[in-house]
């Protein structure tokens, strides 16, 4: 895609105007959340993002050409949600042995027999449940931790469980680290190492709910904690097959609530990791029926 096409792609967006594209001065980190970084060239994208946030100039570059295929694929489409992509470092959350590929079209292996979903299909996720600033957000499956970051340019309201201990306890050092760094939205991420199928009903109920592991069905606690207007995407389907679908929780004036599906990929079949369960400490088997 050329500058012409980004750039029209960008000022499509209904929510555009309200984000001011700054390419040259410095900006204080207490104001960076209000700028929206320039995507008139990977040129003046890398340069802007090294200044601001002493990222390295190849991922940087490669995060660029991912993001105007995220923009052409239609995986993106709002403003605020393009920013939230180009300002998550998805280097920082892969193992070190694919840093050449953090940008790839793919999943890819973050140990503990899982993975960190491919970008497509993030920012596609993430668009589809378009989170507002100050909407609380449930994701259930922490892996890398890319999602809740990403989340976390978006609002001041996440939080991420993780049922593999270890893998938890890594992402938290991860989101420690780079909030040592200057990335202070990551503050808003509250993690816990637990198992998901049964959410976080202490900090609920919540506007968005993103599941990122397969199941066979709608874990009753994920709906029950969804506000009424509010939306999940979730992939259920048999192991390996999932069809991820936008969930949503309606009222109606009776006072019925009605919980509506679509397919977010008209069909396709995407699959992912199973949505396993515990059995007191240990985790055995899968939450399928």
């Amino acid at each position: 895609m050329d500058r012409r096409h980004v750039l029209a792609a960008a000022a499509a967006c209904t929510s555009v105007s309200a984000i001011p594209m700054v390419a040259q001065a410095a900006i204080p980190a207490s104001k960076l959340a209000d700028t929206f970084p320039p995507i008139d060239s990977s040129r003046a994208y890398v340069d802007w993002m090294i200044q601001q946030r002493a990222e390295s100039a190849d991922p940087l570059a490669e995060r660029y050409r991912r993001f105007q295929a995220l923009v052409n694929n239609k995986d993106l489409w709002e403003a605020r949600n393009m920013r939230a992509f180009l300002m998550t470092p998805r280097e920082e959350f892969v193992l070190p042995r694919n840093l050449p590929r953090a940008y790839e079209h793919a999943f890819l292996d973050i140990g503990y027999g899982v993975t960190i979903s491919g970008p497509h299909l993030v920012g596609r996720m993430t668009s589809i449940i378009d989170v507002k600033m100050g909407e609380k957000v449930l994701e259930v499956g922490t892996g890398s931790g890319y999602q809740s970051a990403y989340l976390a340019n978006l609002t001041d309201k996440v939080w991420t469980v993780e049922i593999i201990k270890p893998l938890a306890q890594r992402t938290r050092s991860i989101y420690d680290k780079l909030i040592a760094r200057g990335y202070g939205e990551y503050q808003a991420i509250q993690s816990k190492n637990a198992d998901g199928y049964y959410g976080w009903a202490e900090a609920g109920p919540f506007d968005k709910i993103i599941v990122t592991c397969g199941i066979d069905h709608i874990p009753p606690p994920l709906l029950q904690q969804l506000k009424v207007g509010g939306t999940m995407v979730i992939p259920v389907g048999p192991p390996g097959a999932q069809r991820v679908l936008r969930v949503t929780k309606e009222q109606s004036a009776s006072g019925a609530v009605t919980v509506s599906r679509s397919d977010i990929y008209g069909g396709r079949v995407v699959p992912f990791v199973p949505f396993t369960k515990l059995d007191g400490d240990t985790i055995k088997g899968t939450h399928n029926r």
